[in-house]
């Protein structure tokens, strides 16, 4: 369980392609202070640490996670935002967060505002029942609050802080993130489905 309040970013040092699934090397600041079957968000990805050596950690994704997350995506150098689990002695800062990414989405628009930074993200429609205008969403394990929520796009504002600590700096129209949909929603989208 996570909050989506990144705790430090990562850089992908290594990448390591074994039949279906990819094993990527991380190097971060938290990476020694970390135990492997340790479960760690990676851009709002669940992964378990598998070993940690001189300052990196590494970690697998099975072809199904590759198949539904921007993991896919990375390459060496990259920046990934990196969360620890919620400790449950601690404040709930962001929202509840599985580690469990339902879909991506793409960056459409960026725009700088002096000092603050929106940008728009087109979805997958059959989402758009789990999108609401102010409600929150985990991307790319950032909890961000959504505005001009479309049927096929939103917006989310982010903040100097948010910008300058995590790996939005690096985000530009046509990079594709991972989305993880509240999860209150999606428990009442469910029981309400069952109801006919």
């Amino acid at each position: 369980m996570f909050t989506g309040i990144i705790e430090a970013t990562g850089k992908v040092k290594d990448i390591i392609i074994n039949g279906s699934n990819t094993s990527f090397v991380i190097e971060s600041p938290i990476s020694e202070e970390l135990k492997p079957d340790q479960s760690l968000s990676h851009n709002g990805v669940c992964l378990t640490v598998e070993k940690i050596s001189s300052g990196t950690h590494y970690v697998t994704a099975i072809a199904e996670t590759l198949k539904k997350t921007n993991l896919g995506d990375w390459k060496k150098s990259n920046s990934i935002n990196l969360e620890r689990c919620l400790k449950m002695d601690g404040r709930l800062d962001g929202h509840i967060v599985q580690g469990h990414v339902d879909a991506t989405a793409v960056c459409t628009d960026r725009k700088e505002l002096d000092g603050s930074w929106e940008f728009c993200f087109e979805f997958p429609k059959k989402f758009n029942h789990l999108i609401i205008e102010k409600g929150s969403i985990c991307l790319n394990g950032i909890s961000l609050t959504i505005f001009n929520v479309t049927k096929k796009h939103f917006w989310v504002a982010i903040i100097p802080y948010t910008f300058s600590h995590t790996n939005m700096q690096q985000l530009f129209p046509g990079d594709r993130v991972n989305l993880e949909f509240d999860i209150v929603g999606k428990y009442i989208n469910r029981m309400l489905s069952l109801k006919d």
